[in-house]
C-alpha cells in the first residue's frame, strides 16, 4: 500500500515539474505568422496576424513579452518603404523606415533589441537579425497580447511597388525593452495620436502636453502639463528628412473644434504654427540652432526655438527643437498684413513673403536662368507663401511678380551698381550682405537655391526686398558630403555642380559690384570682432552642449547612429558626441580663417570721404555690441537720438563732434539717428548680453 501510494504522488510531482517546464519552454518561443499583401505606390497596407492562446497573456518588458519580428518582402526601392508593428491596443513600434537606398527587398529580415547591428548600418536585402529604428518594447505595456496584430507597410514615394510574402512575431522570456525618459532638465513634449499614423498631409488631430517646470527643475513624465495641454493638428514635414527614422512635424495648436488656437509655447510669442525639428542627421544637434542664434545676434530675425525631448504615443523619440515657423507676424516676419481688399496704392505694395525651394504650390518662373557653370537647363521658381496661395488676389500676385522681375532686370542691367537706378532701388542691401555672410561662413549647401526666403513690406514702411529669415542649416557647418561642402575653402555661390542648378544669378552678379563687396568686407570685419569671433561661436556651442547634457545619451541610445553614416554626413564619422562637437569646431575655425583671407573688397576707415558722403553714411560699431558702441562721422554731429523698435526715445545727445561713445544697458534692437548739416541718417544697432 505504501508503494502504491508513493508512486502516484511521485508521478504527480514529476508531471507537474514537466508541465511547468514545457510551459516555460513554450513561453520562450511562441511564434505566430501573419499573411501577405501587395505594396502600392503612395499607400499604406495593414496585414493582420491573429494571436491566440498566448501564455501568459499579458506582455511586459520584464518576465514575458514580445521579443522579435521577421519580415519577408520584395520592393524595387527600399528607401520608399516604412514598416511599423501595430499591437492589439493600437500601440505602434517602428521597425524600419527609408533604409537601403535604391536597393531591393527585405529577405528573411528579423528585428530584435539584442541584435549586434542596427538596421541603419545594414545593406539590402538585410538578411539576418538587426536592431529596429524604433522601440519595439513599447508594445510590452502589460496589454493582453492575444488579439489582432498588424504589419503596417507604407510606400512613401511613387514609381516603385512591392509585395509582402510573410511576417511573424515571437514572444518569450527575453522581451524587448523601451528607452524611457523618467526625468530630464529639458521640457517634455508628449504627443498622443490615439493610434493614428501621422501622415505627410493633411494634418490629423492629436493631443499634446508640454511639461516645463522652469530652469533648474527636472521635468518628470508624470508631472502636470503646465506649458500646454490641448489639441493640435500634426503632420510630417520636410523633404529628404522624411526618410529618416526620427521624423519632423508641423504642429498647429487648435481648439476642440479644430480651429486655430493662438498660444505661447515654452515662453515664445503667441502664435498657432510651430515646428518640431528633429536633428537626426545633424549629430551635433545644433546646426540649425547655431545659425538662427547668430542671425538674431547680427540683428536679423530668425526663428526662436527651445530644445525639448519628445514622447510620441508612449515611445521616446529623442531630442527635438520646438521652433517658430516662418510666418508673417509682429513677432516673426514683421511686415504688413495684406487683406483681400488691398488692391491698389500703398496698400498693394506689402507685405509679401516669398521663397525659392522645392515647388509645393503655385509658382512663377524667373526671366533669368541660373548663372551656373555646369551644363543644366533649369529655371528659378518663385513661390509666394504670404499671402497664402488660396488667399492671394490676382492684382497682388501680379504686383509682387513684377516687383521681383524689376529687381532682377535692374541687377542684370549695365547700370546695376548705380546706387540710384540699380538693384538697390529694389533691395535692402544690408539684408543681402548678412544673408550672404551666414550662408558662406557656414557653407550651407541649401542657402541660395533651397529653403531661401525673402520678403517685401509696404513702400511706406521702406518696403524693399529683404533677404531672410535664414532657414535649414542642418547641412551646414560641415554637415554634408556633396557640393564641395566638406572642404573649408571655396565659395558656395560659386559651387560648380548641380547645387547651382536652381541658384539665382544674383550672388555672382553682386560680386561685380565694388560698393557691395566693400560693404560686405566692412560688415564681415565688424562681425568677426563680435558675433562671429570663434571664441563667441564656441561659447554658444558649449552652452548648447551643457544644455543638452545627458539628453544626448538618451538620444543616441534611441538612435544609435554615432559612427554610422546617415545621409549626408561627411567624414570622418564621429564615434562619440564629444568627437562630433570637436570635428565641427575645427571645421568652423578653419572656415573662418579661409574667409578672412579670401573675402573680396576693401573696408575703408569711417573717416575717409567727404562730409557730404559721410552725411549719408555714418559708422556705428561694433554691431552687435555689448551695450557700448561708437558713432563716427566726417562732420560734427549736431544731434544723436536712439529709439527702440517701437519708436520710444531711450537716449538723446548733442555731440557737436565727429565721434562719440554711446552706452545702452538693455539688450535689444535700436535705431541710431544722427543729424548732420540739417540731414539725418539712421542706422540699426543690436545690443546683446
Amino acid at each position: 500500500m505504501k508503494n502504491t501510494v508513493r508512486i502516484p504522488l511521485l508521478y504527480k510531482f514529476l508531471m507537474t515539474v514537466l508541465l511547468s517546464f514545457c510551459g516555460f519552454a513554450g513561453a520562450q518561443a511562441q511564434t505566430f505568422t501573419g499573411g501577405s499583401g501587395p505594396i502600392h505606390d503612395l499607400s499604406t497596407i495593414d496585414i493582420p496576424l491573429v494571436v491566440s492562446g498566448l501564455s501568459p497573456a499579458n506582455i511586459d518588458t520584464v518576465g514575458f513579452g514580445f521579443e522579435s519580428a521577421c519580415i519577408d518582402l520584395v520592393h524595387t526601392y527600399n528607401a520608399d518603404v516604412e514598416v511599423v508593428l501595430v499591437a492589439p491596443d493600437g500601440t505602434t513600434a517602428l521597425l524600419v523606415s527609408g533604409q537601403g537606398g535604391g536597393d531591393d527587398n527585405y529577405t528573411n529580415t528579423c528585428f530584435s533589441d539584442t541584435a549586434a547591428a542596427g538596421i541603419a548600418s545594414g545593406t539590402a536585402p538585410f538578411t539576418g537579425y538587426f536592431r529596429p529604428q524604433g522601440q519595439m518594447g513599447i508594445v510590452n505595456n502589460l496589454q493582453d497580447g492575444n488579439g489582432t496584430w498588424y504589419l503596417r507597410v507604407t510606400d512613401m514615394a511613387g514609381a516603385d511597388t512591392g509585395f509582402v510574402f510573410s511576417w511573424s512575431i515571437t514572444f518569450g522570456t527575453n522581451p524587448a525593452t523601451a528607452n524611457i525618459v523618467r526625468a530630464t532638465d529639458l521640457p517634455l513634449v508628449i504627443l498622443n495620436t490615439n493610434g493614428q499614423s501621422i501622415p505627410n498631409d493633411p494634418k490629423i488631430m492629436a493631443r499634446m502636453g508640454i511639461i516645463d517646470n522652469g530652469p533648474g527643475n527636472l521635468n518628470h513624465v508624470g508631472d502636470p502639463f503646465n506649458s500646454y495641454d490641448g489639441w493640435v493638428g500634426i503632420e510630417v514635414r520636410g523633404n529628404s528628412s522624411q526618410s529618416f527614422a526620427q521624423r519632423q512635424y508641423s504642429v498647429e495648436t487648435r481648439d476642440s473644434f479644430g480651429s486655430n488656437l493662438e498660444t505661447s509655447l515654452l515662453g515664445m510669442p503667441i502664435e498657432n504654427d510651430w515646428i518640431l525639428y528633429a536633428p537626426y542627421s545633424d549629430k551635433a544637434c545644433m546646426r540649425n540652432h547655431l545659425a538662427y542664434r547668430l542671425s538674431n545676434q547680427m540683428g536679423e530675425y530668425a526663428v526662436r526655438g527651445r530644445y525639448c525631448e519628445v514622447i510620441l504615443n508612449g515611445a521616446y523619440q529623442g531630442i527635438y527643437e520646438l521652433t517658430e515657423s516662418i510666418k508673417r507676424d509682429s513677432n516673426r516676419v514683421d511686415i504688413a498684413k495684406l487683406s483681400s481688399n488691398d488692391l491698389s496704392g500703398d496698400q498693394l505694395t506689402g507685405g509679401y513673403i516669398l521663397k525659392i525651394d522645392w515647388v509645393g504650390g503655385p509658382f512663377w518662373v524667373s526671366n533669368y536662368l541660373p548663372d551656373q557653370t555646369a551644363v543644366y537647363s533649369n529655371e528659378i521658381k518663385f513661390q509666394v507663401i504670404e499671402p497664402q496661395p488660396s488667399r492671394i488676389q490676382p492684382a497682388q500676385q501680379n504686383y509682387i511678380q513684377l516687383y521681383v522681375d524689376s529687381f532682377e532686370t535692374a541687377l542684370s542691367s549695365p547700370t546695376f551698381a548705380d546706387t540710384t537706378v540699380g538693384w538697390r532701388r529694389f533691395a535692402n542691401e544690408g539684408s543681402f550682405i548678412d544673408h550672404h555672410i551666414l550662408i558662406e561662413m557656414a557653407k550651407n549647401i541649401d542657402g541660395y537655391w533651397l529653403s531661401t526666403y525673402f520678403s517685401k513690406d509696404k513702400d511706406s514702411k521702406g518696403g524693399k526686398l529683404k533677404m531672410g529669415p535664414v532657414w535649414d542649416f542642418n547641412g551646414a557647418w560641415h554637415g554634408a558630403d556633396y557640393c564641395n561642402a566638406p572642404t573649408t575653402d571655396d565659395w558656395q555661390y560659386n559651387e560648380p555642380s548641380y547645387c547651382q542648378v536652381d541658384m539665382p544669378f544674383w550672388w555672382k552678379r553682386l560680386q561685380q559690384d565694388t560698393l557691395f563687396t566693400n560693404r560686405l568686407k566692412c560688415r564681415w570685419t565688424e562681425l568677426r570682432a563680435t558675433v562671429l569671433d570663434s571664441t563667441h561661436i564656441f561659447h554658444e556651442m558649449d552652452s548648447i552642449v551643457t544644455l543638452l547634457n545627458q539628453a544626448t545619451d538618451r538620444h543616441f541610445e534611441q538612435w544609435p547612429i554615432l559612427g554610422t553614416y546617415v545621409w549626408p554626413n561627411p567624414g570622418p564619422l564621429a564615434n562619440t558626441y564629444a568627437e562630433e562637437i570637436a570635428y565641427t569646431k575645427q571645421w568652423i575655425r578653419d572656415r573662418l580663417l579661409w574667409v578672412d583671407a579670401n573675402l573680396p573688397g576693401t573696408c575703408y576707415p569711417p573717416a575717409v570721404g567727404t562730409a557730404d558722403q559721410l552725411a549719408s553714411h555714418i559708422a556705428v560699431y561694433p554691431n552687435p555690441s555689448n551695450g557700448q558702441f561708437q558713432v563716427v562721422s566726417a562732420s560734427p554731429m549736431e544731434t544723436l537720438t536712439v529709439t527702440d523698435m517701437l519708436g520710444k526715445v531711450v537716449l538723446t545727445m548733442l555731440p557737436m563732434q565727429n565721434h562719440c561713445i554711446v552706452q545702452l544697458n538693455n539688450p535689444g534692437m535700436y535705431l541710431v539717428t544722427v543729424g548732420i548739416d540739417g540731414k539725418s541718417n539712421t542706422q540699426k544697432i543690436t545690443v546683446v548680453r
